[in-house]
Formats: C-alpha cells, structure tokens, sequence
C-alpha cells in the first residue's frame, strides 16, 4: 500500500515537472527579428509597425498562448521564468495596443483619454484576469519581495522613443541574467538618454519615477549613486568621477522623456 502511494506521488511530481517547463515565446521572437530594427549599434531600436500589422494573426496567436496560461501553472516555474513571461507579455499586448491606433497616432499617449491614460485600460486576459498594462508592470513585474529586479525597466518597453530599446528577441528564464544585464548597459551607455556634461549626470526620467525600485538593495545598492556607480564605465565616469559621485559632487539631472512612438522613419 505504502509502495502504490510512493508510485502515485511520484508521477504526481513528474507530472508537475512536465508542467513546470518554460513557455514557448517562439512567436513572439519571430516577430520581434523580423520587424524591430536596431539601430545606433544596437543602443536604440525602431519598430515597422507596418509590416508587424501585417503579421497581426501571428501576434494574435501569441498573445493567445499567453492567456491559456492559469496562475497555478505559471506559479510552478522558476522566477527567471516568470518574469521573462511577464515582461514579454507586457511588450506584446504594448505593441497590440498600438496597432489598435497605427498609423494614425504619433504617441501611445493618444490611445488614452483625459480621464484615463493606455496603460490603465483593463483590456488584457492574463493569468486568469482582465488586466491593464500597469497591472502587469506595477502589480506583477515590480511587485515588492516578488523580483526585486531594477533592471526590467530597461527591458519592458512602452513604445516610445525615451524608453530602452525592444529588443530583437524575446526574453526567456534561461537566458534571462544575461539580456537584463545587456539592456542595462546598452541603456547607460546611449547618450540620448542618459550622459556626464560638465560635471553633471543627466539621465532618463525612469530614475525619477522608479528610483524606489534602484535603491531597494539589488545587488546591495541602496541608492541612486550605487547603481551609477556600478555602470561607470557605460556612464562614461572615471574612477575619480565616482568618487565625487559619492561624494555629492555631482550633480544629478533628470532628461525630459520623448513620448513619440518608436516607428521606424
């Protein structure tokens, strides 16, 4: 008896196992390769979103594989795994909402109203609930003790020309480490967005409205000037500059954000 119980827990453990392997994003890496173009060495990227309505069904079929996904299933993968799933989810149904307005908006900020901004429409089937992008970023993504991973900012994308760059493939668990650490760098190192001019740091606005998130101990940082100060050389600051970084003796500037829609020229 005790023997037939071993057996049936065991498959009952296989069973989960099998249930348990990393989502197939293959879709959406075609359509991230085909139609995201780098550009500036790879430092930003613009999307044809022409040529990525015409593969609409594609995306359609995607974005439907992601909401067949039940909470129960997706709390059996790792964290590397769920978060890649989030955050390739988040950039998706971005890029569908633009293609609800395309080509006649300029900024995502036009699919919204006065009374309430795109990112706040309740419009996505995922996990078992409608939910809104912010819900995805803010309730899920940046959720406090979940993630703990300043760096999605550099990877989720709000279609927009001041936002990192989408990147030519999808984010996966395996692989996930490594792609968060390039977008950070590549990020840091564009000087559009973020750079060191006479004797002041000038950076994008996301270390403004998320700054919590970069001093919340990732890594062991707890502010602003420990995160830059990990990215010296993609700032382009010498040794002696962070030193004056920590200082104080550096100013610290925040950039206006470019809200027009990433779309290739």
């Amino acid at each position: 008896m005790l023997k037939a119980s071993l057996l049936i827990l065991t498959g009952w453990w296989l069973s989960l196992a099998v249930n348990a392997e990393a989502f197939d994003h293959g879709d959406w890496n075609q359509l991230l390769r085909q139609h995201v173009v780098s550009q500036r060495d790879g430092l930003t990227t613009a999307v044809d979103y022409q040529a990525m309505n015409g593969d609409r069904n594609l995306l359609k079929k995607y974005l439907q594989s992601l909401e067949k996904v039940n909470l129960s299933e997706f709390e059996l993968w790792s964290k590397p795994d769920q978060l890649a799933f989030l955050i390739n989810a988040y950039n998706a149904w971005t890029v569908e909402l633009v293609l609800t307005g395309y080509p006649k908006i300029q900024s995502i900020k036009e699919l919204g109203s006065f009374f309430r901004s795109p990112w706040k429409k309740t419009f996505i089937p995922l996990l078992g609930k409608i939910r809104s992008l912010d819900d995805i970023e803010h309730g899920m993504i940046r959720e406090a003790g979940r993630y703990n991973d300043p760096r999605i900012h550099f990877a989720v994308n709000c279609a927009s020309i001041g936002c990192p760059a989408l990147r030519t493939e999808a984010y996966s668990g395996e692989q996930l480490e490594q792609q968060l650490q390039e977008q950070t760098e590549r990020f840091l190192s564009d000087r559009t967005r973020n750079r060191y001019i006479d004797n002041q740091l000038e950076v994008s606005s996301l270390f403004k409205w998320y700054r919590e998130d970069f001093e919340r101990g990732w890594q062991g940082f707890h502010s602003l000037k420990a995160f830059f100060a990990k990215f010296a050389t993609q700032l382009g600051l010498t040794d002696a500059d962070i030193q004056r970084l920590r200082a104080g003796e550096i100013g610290i500037e925040i950039l206006d954000y470019d809200w027009q829609l990433n779309t290739i020229p």
